[in-house]
């Protein structure tokens, strides 16, 4: 089997540069370790910055999004009591996100590389990387991998490792030629899903002595909630009734009065971690997305920073298939790392603003400050609209 990329991982960041490449006429097989119905059962991130909304209405699977996608121009702020609103739409030129959950993405796009016809490898065991930072001048890439109990070698130009954190991509490169950055926080997020109408028509972020608290949805009748908790917390310990009593708790009076309460129908507890990888780029290979950084959930920048790790690589390709400009492949981790440690940023100071970190008074008085600091000027609200609806993307010239 030949290909011009190999892409490995089949999950959004994967799936969009497929179909991004295809568009163009790049060849592009993608390599998946598991199921199609697996991989849409992985319940993320639903908060859509407008690069990836434009991103996504480029690759031609924005129909639905626009269509049952919740348009949000605003957040509200939640501490010491009060409620404060920031205005996305006014402090960040006209941008605003979507509210449109990741699964939905992902279906979107299978739905449009299935019609297309490109050649997507479920359920591909042993997978390997090879050749990819060869020195050889006549060295190729190539991935292989197992399937139904035959071994196969896809041979490429180029590999783009889109499989995650835990994928084989990033544990293929030699442990001297790469560099490690990692915050892993003390505490994680006890999320749950219910069939019930959010709270609120925007999401809510609460600071709260008893800890974080966010009020997020899916769609007007899916509602998506978190609490802050400890690490060790099991989910049998966590009954739907003590979900809905703390989160209550940890919500203005007026709120809480609102929120409208429901069995839940997926409920977890996920740990929050700040990772980098640098570079991203090893010969041949790339890292795109989670295989590449990690940023607590706070920011709503994951699944964002992967779109724009693949808007910045399939210009990088795009511009060395159609206009023979090698001289860009090069500047692909430069060109990404530089509005990556921006959003990590901005999800560490989210995450180290909204989070109980242990039980010092003086910490709790230093966030309700600093919240009521940068909410107390155009310019504070400003800083933060303008992260949150996301940076602009690094141009590829």
């Amino acid at each position: 089997m030949k290909t011009q990329v190999a892409i490995i991982g089949a999950g959004p960041s994967g799936l969009l540069l497929g179909r991004l490449l295809d568009l163009q006429g790049i060849d592009n097989v993608i390599v998946e370790a598991k199921s199609p119905d697996y991989v849409l059962s992985r319940i993320r991130a639903g908060v859509l910055e407008q690069g990836t909304v434009d991103l996504l209405r480029e690759a031609q699977v924005g129909e639905r999004m626009d269509r049952e996608g919740m348009v949000h121009e605003g957040f509200a702020l939640s501490f010491s009591g009060r409620v404060e609103r920031i205005d996305l739409k006014k402090y960040s030129g006209g941008k605003t996100v979507m509210v449109y959950g990741q699964t939905e993405v992902t279906r979107d796009l299978m739905n449009a590389r299935t019609a297309s016809g490109a050649n997507t490898i479920y359920e591909a065991q042993d997978v390997a990387v090879h050749e990819f930072d060869s020195e050889q001048p006549d060295a190729r890439p190539f991935v292989t991998f197992t399937k139904d109990g035959q071994q196969h070698k896809l041979e490429c130009e180029y590999i783009a490792g889109c499989d995650g954190f835990h994928g084989v991509s990033r544990k293929s490169v030699p442990a001297d030629r790469i560099k490690l950055f990692e915050r892993v926080y003390p505490f994680g997020w006890l999320g749950i899903l219910s069939r019930t109408p959010p709270v609120d028509h925007e999401l809510i972020y609460a600071n709260h002595p008893r800890g974080f608290a966010l009020c997020s949805m899916r769609s007007a009748m899916l509602s998506r909630y978190y609490v802050q908790c400890p690490l060790d917390d099991k989910i049998e310990d966590w009954s739907d009734e003590r979900f809905w009593d703390e989160l209550r708790a940890r919500l203005p009076q007026d709120t809480a009065d609102k929120l409208v309460t429901g069995p839940s129908i997926e409920k977890s507890i996920a740990p929050l971690r700040s990772f980098v990888a640098e570079p991203m780029q090893f010969g041949r290979m790339f890292l795109v997305g989670d295989a590449a950084h990690i940023v607590p959930p706070t920011g709503a920048k994951g699944l964002n920073l992967a779109a724009s790790d693949v808007y910045t690589l399939y210009h990088v390709l795009r511009k060395r298939y159609k206009e023979g400009r090698t001289d860009l492949v090069a500047k692909y981790s430069e060109l990404c790392l530089r509005r990556i440690w921006k959003a990590e940023r901005f999800s560490w100071w989210m995450t180290s603003i909204l989070h109980k970190f242990s039980d010092d008074a003086f910490n709790q008085r230093i966030q309700e400050a600093e919240l009521a600091y940068f909410t107390s000027s155009d310019a504070g609200r400003a800083n933060i609209a303008e992260n949150y609806v996301g940076l602009p993307y690094e141009l590829v010239e």
